[in-house]
């Protein structure tokens, strides 16, 4: 098995990682052999098939959605009407754009998807915060590649608008996430109590974002 990539640097140890493209990307040190770096794939091999073959189910899978969007956890069909006075509009059954020019639709979505996002999402995070008298400082909505939350040391909640396409009980399950972290920093055990005192079953919409979280990136 060949690595469609490998990325030299000072790094001491070896690692292989399978990217959104399905593709095989070896991290080595610098001088380390061709010969040894392909023992390393040679002993992963299992692990590679699984998670490639997981990746390119994934593509096959976003790819029978081209001409869809998904809202809140639904799809919903998009179709072109020229005499649109928007660029993008919700019907409440279709979304209407009135380009099919493929960079002027991206961000089209994409300024809809975080209009709708903050619009739902920042009152769910005060009515929470209110509810359970938890301290903010500053709520940011912005597009993150790793993360679908952060909380910071002074309270600044960071969320990923992408989420918008998430069912509704995944955008509260991240934002009670993030608003617990106000009070444990970490994930200990006093933490997931916490979280669980608040949304009893988190580990539902936990699992739906594992399991369906790539939806969201391939915007």
């Amino acid at each position: 098995m060949t690595p469609n990539k490998i990325i030299r640097s000072k790094r001491k140890t070896i690692s292989i990682t399978i990217n959104e493209d399905a593709e095989l990307v070896v991290r080595a040190p610098k001088k380390l052999s061709i010969e040894k770096i392909q023992d390393f794939i040679y002993e992963k091999e299992k692990w590679i098939n699984k998670k490639k073959k997981l990746i390119e189910d994934q593509m096959k899978d976003a790819s029978l959605n081209q001409n869809k969007l998904l809202y809140l956890g639904s799809l919903f069909p998009i179709t072109l009407n020229q005499t649109s006075s928007k660029k993008l509009i919700f019907s409440g059954e279709e979304f209407i754009s009135n380009s099919n020019n493929p960079e002027i639709l991206s961000l089209s979505i994409k300024k809809w998807y975080k209009n709708k996002f903050k619009e739902i999402a920042i009152p769910r995070l005060e009515y929470f915060a209110d509810k359970y008298n938890l301290s903010v400082n500053q709520i940011r909505i912005k597009e993150q590649k790793t993360m679908w939350g952060s909380c910071s040391s002074k309270n600044n909640i960071n969320l990923n608008y992408l989420l918008i396409m998430a069912p509704m009980d995944v955008i509260d399950y991240v934002i009670i996430h993030e608003l617990v972290h106000t009070i444990h920093r970490n994930h200990s055990v006093n933490f997931w109590k916490s979280v669980e005192s608040i949304m009893p079953n988190f580990k539902e919409a936990k699992r739906w974002l594992k399991e369906n979280g790539y939806k969201l990136r391939r915007l």
